[in-house]
């Protein structure tokens, strides 16, 4: 019999993930974090690649490299230096906008 995924409790997932991380600021809830977010901006180049109808193997001929280096980055296995990020956005027509939060009456 399968078990069951959700077990209807309510949790505090700050409190789970300092069980399973270490409390934030500690080094293994920061490597932890590192690792997240390699993940997640692998997933999300992933799926522009794909909607750009591009290969990996093309996509790493746009920016010099080879298709399992943009493989491992895709996975969150390497995370790319600033460059390489910058040169695979540019090869997926993509752009990098850094902006301020915008802050209302009620944040102050």
């Amino acid at each position: 019999m399968a078990e069951h995924v959700n077990d209807n409790i309510v949790r505090d997932y700050d409190v789970v993930l300092d069980a399973e991380f270490g409390a934030p600021g500690s080094a293994k809830r920061a490597q932890a974090e590192e690792q997240a977010y390699s993940f997640y901006s692998g997933q999300i180049l992933r799926d522009v690649r794909k909607e750009e109808k591009v290969t990996q193997a093309e996509l790493a001929e746009r920016i010099g490299t080879t298709k399992s280096y943009i493989s491992k980055i895709e996975n969150g296995v390497m995370t790319p230096s600033v460059s390489t990020f910058y040169r695979i956005i540019h090869a997926l027509g993509l752009t990098v906008n850094i902006c301020r939060p915008i802050i209302t009456v009620a944040d102050n």
